[in-house]
């Protein structure tokens, strides 16, 4: 009996998981739209619903209902399954993000996946994967734009995967685990500094300065997100690896994108930012009151990196694609490497 509560429970967890993730991906892209309104002294959508809330089920109803046209020179069974596979690898790598407290004595458990010791592992090969839809895109989409975007983007996120991985290394380090929860709990355990005089939080972008910059810069990389976003580049390849794709499958590339947005500005939060780690809670802390504070820091977190990685959008312009691989090759790794062997030298220090 206790087994088929806790499948129903999991089950629950992934429907609301699922629901509010994809929802909040309908209003993300109009805060985005907002935001570029400003940056551009513009409006932005205001007619649809009052202050143009109802813009995001209006565009979702125009995706469903435009025609899908299919052209006849696309190899269609991996036209099909390219955007199938962009948005599937975005929705299960939520499995192990942590969304509040995990561990015993919560009034419930914040993750659909509990006591995977290698969350990170996972999370990074699943992400992994979204680059398949991207390069079978282009591939069977027939097309020498699409086709040059697909190329693109395999070597961009091939290459940013390197740093992005090493990036996290040294929190690896510090925190002796692979575990997302285990990793949160070190940064809320080290929350005082001198004795307990003062407050000064043992989180990630503290402790790992470097670590920090390299992840943030190579996740923009691996979201194709400006101004690393060469596999599309409108003014060059038309659409790049999604030119040839219209209506829902169109919109299934922009909702697997936003998803990894997401989930990249959890890891961030969760590796670096401490997590729901803040001033008067800690990891101890039981109770709905306590788990409820404990969620709402964690999402408001989430949200500012969000918008922050909105705001960079609009701000910086594009890359020139060899200036692209020359920073992750010559510069990303290189210190990445540094900022491990440093980060290893001291913990061995400290433990020595």
């Amino acid at each position: 009996m206790e087994q088929l509560w806790y499948i129903i429970g999991t089950l629950i967890k992934i429907a609301v998981v699922v629901g509010i993730t994809q929802g909040a991906v309908a209003y993300l892209i109009l805060v985005e739209r907002k935001i570029a309104a400003w940056s551009q002294d513009r409006i932005g959508p205001n007619r649809a619903g009052v202050f143009g809330l109802l813009q995001p089920l209006v565009d979702g109803a125009k995706m469903i209902l435009k025609e899908d046209v299919v052209p006849s020179y696309v190899n269609k069974p991996i036209y099909i399954l390219a955007p199938a596979i962009a948005i599937i690898a975005a929705t299960i790598a939520f499995a192990v993000v942590p969304f509040g407290p995990v561990g015993p004595g919560q009034i419930m458990q914040f993750q659909i996946a509990p006591g995977v010791d290698v969350g990170i592992v996972y999370v990074f090969a699943i992400g992994s994967l979204a680059v398949y839809g991207v390069i079978l895109a282009g591939w069977a989409s027939n097309n020498k734009y699409s086709f040059l975007g697909g190329l693109r983007s395999s070597a961009q996120l091939i290459s940013y995967e390197i740093p992005l991985g090493m990036s996290i290394l040294g929190m690896v380090l510090l925190a002796s685990s692979l575990d997302l929860n285990t990793i949160i709990n070190y940064q809320d355990a080290g929350r005082t500094f001198a004795g307990g005089k003062f407050w000064l939080p043992a989180w990630g972008v503290f402790v790992q300065p470097i670590g920090f910059l390299l992840f943030v810069i190579s996740a923009f990389a691996e979201t194709n997100r400006l101004p690393f976003d060469l596999p599309e580049s409108e003014q060059e390849l038309v659409a790049g690896y999604h030119t040839e794709y219209s209506a829902m499958k169109f919109g299934m590339f922009f909702l697997g994108e936003y998803l990894h947005v997401i989930t990249v500005s959890y890891l961030t939060v969760i590796l670096f930012l401490g997590g729901w780690d803040f001033p008067f809670l800690n990891q101890e802390q039981v109770g709905v009151v306590s788990a409820i504070a404990k969620v709402l820091v964690l999402l408001l977190k989430v949200t500012c990196m969000i918008l922050f990685i909105m705001w960079i959008r609009w701000t910086l312009p594009r890359f020139r694609y060899d200036t692209l691989m020359e920073l992750a090759w010559k510069s990303l790794i290189p210190l990445a490497l540094v900022n491990l062997v440093v980060t290893a030298g001291i913990v061995q220090l400290m433990r020595g």
